[in-house]
């Protein structure tokens, strides 16, 4: 007997297996009629999935966010069908084609290269597969039918033989010529899928591997009305216009060099502004919530990551580093002579550090810890180093280097909740500043982890125990969680509603054990404490980029490389307007006087392209009144003030971080 339980509690029980269709039409005829799949589980599956066990289900419609997967997922299968009719049955070979949070994507072996102008086309032929209805039909077959269907066709057999022996195989047909090796799920037909856009291509490696050949992937998005769609492609648009490296050109912010190599910033000056005033701000924020500032190395003995876990876990996206013994005299000037195979066993290997916590366990272990002294809250501006692919690199959102705003708080186990809600007090406050909204997140136990089940259950108790105190709203993300604990992460929400990773907390019971941390507790007892990691904006690269791209490069005054522009409307008021100027330098406003010989209106557009927050216009009237005309790129003209009257308002800005 199979018991099918239903979100308001009450049971359906089949003697077979059914399909989620059937379900649906014993719940009601409207709910069948409108069901596009289900979650049974905790997984997404089609209106066609076999249900062979007991559990718990949620019909989904498309009024649900989750049958979004299911529509993309088809659409995904559409464009693979579409690309073989026009390039070729025989010649096209298919890679992977997933939905994902934003569209769906396809990796295609093909002839020839697609281009942005093929899009159309290929678009064309998908409208004509749509407006044909042809029906996804599944068909589960054994390994060797298999092997026989995907003869020839490399990738879908190498994703054949890593699927588990016994596990059941699926293909999905569309239509009577098309079938691709999937587990879906999938609409009923194509003509489901009313509105889609095919966006760009790109290369990427097979099963994201630099060894394997490079596929040609497409990316698309799908909706189910044509009025999400519009919105969404809009939303594209504006997020073009914000794209933060284009921007951070514009406005001369940063750079990142090849000469260098590849994901390692550079702060230009203006740049340098913006990242100093925030640093400022953190800084004064740790020390007024009772952190202790301290440096630690960029480089540490390899032996060090090998207790703490992470080379163990995270040793491929880590640099190394031999360090040699060899006779100074030898090598004196002659730098090119090759290390011998001797010297290169003899070395020791430091690796440049990815994360900053095992520095703080080490100053922390550094002399004995009483209870009294907890917690203790150390923080660092520490800068790590990580090795990503080339092909993942993007601006400053993802890079090879970049700095933490981060600290790690060693506490009793009794204090824990507290200093958990404590970090969730001092992120709200940089969400506030910022104007930014956010979502909550849990992540739980992955699939590699250290430590025990009971060590994880507890710190995971401890996270939702502390926001259910405050009444937060969160999500709980299973399997999401670091390999040494369970975290909140906060995902922050931008000026168009994009979602960027930001603020982080985890609960680690698993490296004071690893490294044997102690304090001496009231019973005169050794006790373990326990440690939090956490990042307020996490990686302040990350953090400036998705700022640029909040404020759409127009900052708020106090963050802004300038502040002011003083522009005299000829040369005649160049005097007075070095006197404005001096003024504001002096009461330390980051202001610039532009003295070019060139009409007032180039002068105001060149600042408007700058995007700098207030131009004080002077000219003859002005400076016989002693008095600025003044122009906010945010509000407009504000008329005319006196120096004193603008400086007050400027200042109270910066002050109140607006």
């Amino acid at each position: 007997m199979i018991e099918i339980k239903l979100p308001d509690g009450s049971t359906l029980e089949f003697d077979r297996p059914v399909t989620v269709k059937e379900i649906a039409s014993k719940i009601s005829k409207s709910l069948e009629k409108n069901a596009v799949g289900a979650v049974f589980n905790g997984q997404i599956v089609d209106l066609h999935t076999p249900i062979k066990e007991s559990g718990e289900i949620r019909i989904l419609t498309p009024k649900d966010p989750e049958s979004l997967e299911i529509l993309r997922h088809s659409t995904a299968h559409i464009l693979a069908k579409a690309v073989k009719n026009l390039y070729g049955k025989e010649k096209v070979k298919l890679g992977i084609g997933p939905a994902t949070e934003e569209g769906f994507y396809y990796d295609f072996d093909l002839p020839e290269t697609i281009s942005q102008e093929d899009l159309e086309k290929i678009e064309r032929e998908m409208e004509r597969i749509v407006k044909e209805k042809e029906p996804f039909r599944r068909e589960a077959i054994s390994r060797e039918r298999a092997r026989e269907l995907f003869k020839g066709d490399q990738y879908k057999l190498e994703l054949l033989e890593s699927i588990p022996e016994g596990e059941e195989i699926s293909i999905y047909w569309l239509g009577e010529d098309f079938f691709d090796l999937c587990r879906g799920p999938h609409v009923e037909n194509a003509g489901q899928v009313k509105a889609f856009k095919l966006l760009s291509t790109a290369g990427a490696y097979w099963r994201g591997d630099s060894r394997n050949k490079m596929l040609q992937r497409i990316y698309g998005t799908a909706f189910w009305k044509k009025s999400q769609l519009k919105e969404y492609l809009k939303r594209l648009e504006e997020a073009k216009k914000r794209d933060h490296r284009v921007i951070g050109k514009q406005l001369d912010l940063f750079g990142i060099y090849e000469e260098a190599g590849p994901g390692l910033v550079f702060w230009h000056p203006n740049g340098a502004v913006i990242r100093q005033e925030i640093e400022k701000w953190v800084e004064e924020e740790h020390r007024k919530r009772g952190y202790q500032r301290i440096y630690t190395p960029h480089i540490m003995k390899a032996d060090l990551w090998k207790i703490s876990g992470h080379y163990n876990f995270y040793r491929e996206n880590m640099f190394f580093v031999p360090v040699v013994e060899h006779n100074e005299e030898e090598r004196l000037g002659n730098e090119e002579v090759p290390l011998t195979c001797e010297e290169i066993e003899k070395a020791h290997w430091y690796a440049v550090k990815p994360m900053n916590c095992p520095g703080h366990i080490l100053i922390y272990k550094s002399q004995p810890r009483s209870h009294r002294e907890l917690p203790i809250r150390f923080f660092e501006l520490g800068t790590v180093y990580r090795y990503e692919k080339s092909g993942s690199l993007h601006g400053l959102l993802r890079v090879r280097g970049f700095t933490q705003d981060d600290g790690h708080i060693f506490c009793r186990p009794d204090q824990l909740k507290e200093e958990i809600q404590g970090v969730m007090d001092y992120i709200l406050e940089l969400l506030r500043i910022f104007n930014l909204d956010y979502i909550i997140n849990i992540g739980t136990k992955p699939e590699k982890y250290i430590g025990s089940d009971e060590a994880w259950e507890h710190a995971t108790k401890a996270l939702i125990d502390a926001l259910e105190e405050r009444g937060f709203e969160y999500n709980i993300v299973e399997g999401d969680g670091a390999f040494y604990g369970p975290k909140i992460d906060i995902a922050v929400l931008d000026a168009i509603g994009r979602k960027w990773d930001g603020p982080t907390i985890q609960v680690d019971f698993n490296l004071p054990e690893r490294f044997d941390l102690t304090y001496v507790d009231r019973d005169g007892q050794k006790k373990r404490p326990v440690m939090v990691h956490r990042a307020i904006m996490g990686s302040i690269e990350r953090f400036i980029g998705l700022l640029i791209e909040h404020y759409a490069g127009l900052f708020p005054t106090w963050l802004a490389p300038v502040q002011v522009v003083v522009i005299p409307v000829s040369d005649k008021f160049l005097d007075y307007a070095e006197q404005v100027y001096r003024k504001l330098k002096d009461a330390g406003v980051r202001v610039k006087l532009d003295d070019e010989s060139a009409k007032v209106g180039y002068k105001i557009r060149k600042a408007e392209t700058q995007k700098i927050p207030y131009m004080l216009i002077v000219g003859a009237k002005e400076m016989e009144n002693g008095t600025v005309s003044v122009r906010s790129k945010r509000e407009g003209e504000l008329g005319t003030m006196t120096i004193e009257e603008f400086l007050d308002k400027i200042q109270t800005e910066i002050k109140e971080k607006r």
